[in-house]
């Protein structure tokens, strides 16, 4: 079978998506020596990805996500090589595409929350491209041989306002790497130092060397989107001075605008680091009292899940899919209900005990999860899906 993939967001580029299209070849590599794949990449990340086996071939697609020339040109490029089937990870489907293909939902985030806090473009445009999103997403789950998700609440989700869908969905869980890389102690104490997360003892006895002390942080990990709900965390920090909150997160228009928002308040205790690699993330989470996350949807959830799998206690939202996907593994607080996170943050700083527990909890959570069975699942939907001729 001569097999597509859609992997214009495959690796950095695409964030969570690019990291589930990047574990999702690499386990067909590892899995599926029978097939031919075609590897679809744009110019950022073409050179990203080496192909391991001769059966994985890359195809250069030199088009720009959610454009005209992805809906009008790109079925042209993917009708060339006579494929089987297409998986597109994304609900961006070309429209005019006419043979099989099988689409991941990851979540609805874009038709639950439509503002214009969402785009830096004119109210006009953003408008005419919305109606144009709910277009696109409508096609692409009527017209897909199958429908993957990646939780029970997504797919209920799509269910519900697309019931025609029901009969042809899979959940497919995504997962977090297990592991993280050595940083060496002076590694680890520079960088603390640059984020200016350590001070001098001043309590030193004159006779000692000053030592330096770990300031307490919260650490937020991803990006600033409205629906992540990053003002609630500035309003904590209003109530917890002496608590430092550090984001984590490539700068961006709405990186700038919280900044902004943090400035206008008078907030010296939270800090943005930018992009942060993730040898230098290991860092910043091994050193956090926990996790912090108040989005108000999340179709997976991944984030809190890297930081249960190196140990760190979570405080999420009880939102979305984040209950399915933490399970008991994290404290929930309703961000909702005023004052909820101020208490439940509250409860974590205050108990040792609480937060060893939330850690062992976490590991064991993180460990649920792996990216080897969603590759061999999605594999298994490839197979069912070709030979359907319906």
């Amino acid at each position: 079978m001569r097999i597509g993939i859609d992997a214009r967001f495959y690796g950095s580029v695409g964030k969570g998506l690019g990291r589930y299209t990047q574990k999702l070849i690499e386990g067909l590599e590892a899995f599926d020596t029978d097939n031919e794949y075609f590897i679809f990449l744009g110019r950022e990340n073409f050179g990203e990805y080496v192909p391991k086996y001769p059966r994985f071939k890359k195809v250069l697609a030199r088009y720009p996500w959610y454009g005209f020339s992805e809906q009008f040109l790109f079925p042209f490029l993917l009708l060339r090589y006579r494929l089987d089937l297409v998986h597109f990870p994304h609900f961006n489907v070309p429209f005019w595409y006419p043979k099989k293909f099988i689409v991941t939902i990851h979540d609805l985030i874009l038709l639950h929350y439509p503002t214009l806090r969402n785009t830096t473009r004119p109210a006009l445009l953003y408008i005419i491209k919305f109606r144009a999103y709910r277009l696109i997403i409508a096609s692409a789950i009527r017209r897909a041989r199958h429908i993957i998700t990646v939780s029970q609440f997504t797919e209920q989700d799509i269910a519900e306002r697309y019931p025609f869908a029901q009969e042809k969905m899979s959940v497919t869980y995504e997962a977090t790497d297990l592991f993280c890389s050595f940083v060496l102690p002076r590694e680890e104490r520079a960088l603390l130092g640059r984020f200016l997360l350590l001070r001098s003892d001043t309590q030193a006895m004159p006779e000692k060397k000053t030592r330096d002390i770990l300031r307490p942080y919260v650490l937020y990990v991803g990006n600033a989107y409205p629906h992540k709900n990053l003002e609630a965390l500035l309003r904590t920090a209003a109530v917890f001075p002496d608590m430092i909150f550090v984001l984590v997160g490539k700068e961006d228009y709405f990186y700038l605008r919280l900044k902004q928002s943090a400035k206008q308040r008078g907030l010296e205790n939270v800090l943005f680091t930018g992009f942060v690699d993730d040898h230098q993330l290991n860092t910043l989470y091994r050193f956090a009292v926990c996790y912090l996350f108040p989005s108000l949807y999340e179709g997976f959830g991944l984030p809190p899940l890297e930081a249960m799998a190196r140990g760190l206690p979570v405080l999420s939202s009880d939102r979305g899919s984040l209950p399915e996907i933490l399970g008991s593994a994290a404290h929930f607080f309703d961000p909702q209900v005023e004052g909820s996170l101020e208490k439940a943050l509250a409860a974590i700083f205050g108990s040792e005990a609480l937060r060893n527990e939330l850690s062992e909890r976490g590991y064991a959570q993180a460990a649920r999860y792996s990216w080897e069975t969603m590759a061999k699942a999605t594999l298994a939907l490839y197979k069912e899906s070709i030979q359907n001729k319906k």
